[in-house]
């Protein structure tokens, strides 16, 4: 019986995630062709010990539990045709590839010779729509040259929604003094889950700020920030950080701009609760594109000093930063060992650990905030391994930009960030949500100005 279509798989398909597999058989509908140079590449990251490892293992177990329904030889090719339920697997593999690898262009040498197999494909599976799928444009290119059709994962195409987690609202100014925990449908009929923030302003000039907890107003206050080192510096940094400093929300997923202080806010916010006695201390988790590549170098390093330097440079920066404003009223402000000091200090005190993705399995946090940062760059997989290492003591703050993907298998609609932003538009019975996107960018007048010449 003929299926439907014939999807020729590239590598970062399957790294994108497994079930992906699954998807494109559309319960048998349709043959999942893996080209042999795809096995090699993942045979080769199998060896990581960060996520692409992981999911190149994950895909090793898969492919052993498959079966051999028969091998088809042809003159200069076979092709290996297994199945596990109802997913169709087919391997296909050239005795001899017109492509030669060349060690300096590996990745466009294997993308050459997925192409092959593809054709091979086309040929193969005569009379049936044969698609070459892959996340990336390069491949899908070299594909387009040999008139082989390409397509892209569907969920590329889906569409990201606007968000509107901050809200204005007129308000009568006789309102203003009892808005304090009112019920935010007796003043906003049209709310809506993902209206976190509000913004309350009156015909006559006045104004009033407030998180949404519960389905009430919580008003925020400027005597809201004094304990802290270092203030918020714009409406919607005071927006976080009162989210983070009310307690109220286990789950904070936040879209930032570069250097609109969401790494720092996180920080000295969470240091707060800390002082207050509410949490034991601060987990910083990163993955970025470092993560990816040098994994195998930083995950195994001795020592927070080295991964500070090398893993968290983000970290040291916050850190550094916070240290000098706490001492910048001492005459050591400026000293460098006064604020490695400082820094060693502030880490003592607030148990600020760092943790790699990949060594997150098996361990339980509790007591802890974690601060999940880049997280634009992290899997749904990745996404739902962090999370499900905390118990129900923990706070997770997830910040990142869908401006600055640098994960190769990833994009702006796939991606763990994206994913738990989509989550903000439902009420979810295990945990209270927060969400909020900062524009701003605070770092001064070269982010400013970068902001306004690139961003246009």
């Amino acid at each position: 019986m003929k299926k439907d279509k014939v999807y020729v798989i590239d590598t970062n398909i399957i790294l994108q995630n497994l079930r992906n597999i699954a998807n494109l058989s559309d319960n048998g509908s349709n043959i999942v062709v893996i080209p042999e140079t795809v096995l090699l590449e993942l045979e080769d990251k199998k060896k990581l010990p960060n996520e692409l490892g992981y999911y190149s293992r994950e895909f090793a177990r898969f492919l052993a539990s498959t079966k051999i329904k028969e091998i088809d030889y042809k003159p200069n090719y076979k092709v290996v045709k297994l199945y596990k339920d109802d997913i169709i697997i087919h391997i296909i593999s050239k005795d001899k590839y017109e492509t030669q690898i060349e060690q300096h262009h590996i990745s466009e040498s294997n993308d050459k010779r997925i192409i092959e197999v593809a054709e091979v494909a086309r040929d193969y599976y005569k009379g049936q729509k044969v698609i070459f799928l892959s996340i990336d444009i390069y491949a899908r290119t070299f594909a387009l040259f040999k008139n082989i059709k390409t397509q892209t994962l569907n969920d590329d195409k889906s569409e990201v929604p606007e968000f509107a987690f901050v809200k204005s609202v007129p308000l009568e100014s006789i309102y203003f003094n009892n808005l304090n925990l009112q019920p935010i449908k007796e003043i906003d009929g049209e709310y809506k889950k993902e209206n976190f923030c509000y913004i309350f302003e009156s015909s006559d000039g006045n104004s009033a700020y407030g998180i949404i907890v519960g389905e009430r107003i919580l008003v925020m206050d400027e005597s809201d920030f004094n304990p802290l080192w270092v203030k918020p510096a714009n409406l919607k940094q005071k927006f976080f950080v009162k989210a983070i400093m009310e307690n109220a929300y286990n789950l904070l997923v936040i879209d930032a701009k570069a250097g609109s202080g969401k790494t720092l806010m996180s920080f000295v916010a969470a240091m707060r609760l800390i002082d207050k006695g509410l949490y034991d201390k601060i987990v910083y988790v990163r993955n970025s594109i470092e993560s990816i590549d040098r994994g195998a170098e930083v995950g195994f390093l001795s020592g927070n000093d080295e991964k500070f330097r090398i893993y968290n440079m983000a970290l040291n920066d916050t850190m550094e930063f916070i240290a000098k404003k706490r001492l910048k009223k001492g005459a050591n402000a400026d000293n460098p060992e006064s604020i490695q000091s400082k820094i060693e200090e502030l880490l003592s005190k607030y148990g600020i650990q760092t943790l790699w993705p990949g060594e997150a399995r098996g361990r339980t946090l509790s007591d802890a905030i974690v601060i999940m940062d880049e997280w634009q760059n992290s899997s749904e997989k990745t996404t739902q391994l962090i999370l499900s290492r905390l118990d129900e003591s923990c706070m997770a703050i997830v910040i990142g930009s869908n401006r600055q993907i640098d994960n190769l298998y990833l994009n702006k609609y796939n991606n763990g960030l994206t994913t738990l932003l989509k989550q903000t538009r439902e009420a979810h019975p295990e945990l209270n949500m927060f969400a909020i996107e900062l524009e701003k960018a605070v770092r001064g007048k070269f982010a400013e100005f970068s902001e306004r010449i690139f961003e246009k």
